[in-house]
């Protein structure tokens, strides 16, 4: 499924935000990414719901890719393209089954073992993570590194993203190392000006991917 492969993948994050997650995906969207996660954990359902349902009519004017994290109800409701999931959250038969295989589900895996396991099951595509350190997500466990990736891009049959702790000063050792999608949420919600760092991230990856296409 390499139409999975994004890229920049842009994932909300309330906590970090400084204008509200509805600006921080339209200005996203404004500078070209191809996919968007709603990720909430505090709201209640009903305003998550109209949150999802919002960015979701954002995505589909853009033809941009929607995916909601963990809330298979939400991405219900709001008609999403997908549910992204963690391992320890609903078994991803039982989100295949309510969802159809028409829909697009992705699965976070803390080692290359998880991942390919969930090949295995039927993810589309994975979520690594963490790459390095990070203090985004409190559970996200011990980084895995680069040789993760390294191992991942050869033994993945589907698409993965390369998350957690990515910034601008090891992008390139990232994207070297064979990821072809990144996830950058501190990086770019605390940047003070996300269409300009999504467009500049964005710029280096395709850089980086045209320069590979190359050799």
């Amino acid at each position: 499924m390499g139409k999975l492969d994004f890229g920049l993948y842009f994932i909300t994050d309330r906590a970090l935000s400084r204008s509200g997650v509805i600006s921080d995906a339209k200005a996203a969207i404004r500078a070209g990414v191809r996919i968007v996660q709603y990720r909430e954990k505090s709201l209640a359902r009903e305003r998550m719901i109209a949150e999802a349902r919002e960015i979701a009519g954002l995505c589909k004017k853009a033809n941009v890719t929607f995916i909601v994290n963990d809330y298979i109800d939400v991405a219900v409701a709001s008609a999403a393209d997908g549910l992204h999931i963690g391992p320890c959250d609903m078994p991803l038969a039982e989100a295949r089954k309510t969802l159809g295989d028409g829909k697009i589900i992705g699965v976070t895996a803390g080692s290359v073992a998880d991942a390919l396991r969930f090949e295995r099951a039927g993810a589309d595509y994975i979520g690594l993570s963490p790459i390095f350190a990070t203090a985004t997500k409190k559970d996200a466990g011990q980084p895995v590194g680069l040789d993760a990736i390294r191992e991942a891009s050869k033994r993945l049959r589907i698409p993965f993203v390369a998350i957690g702790g990515i910034n601008r000063e090891n992008l390139t050792s990232v994207l070297d190392a064979g990821a072809k999608s990144v996830c950058m949420i501190s990086a770019i919600l605390k940047s003070g000006g996300i269409e300009k760092e999504v467009r500049e991230i964005r710029g280096i990856i395709n850089e980086h991917a045209a320069r590979k296409g190359k050799k």
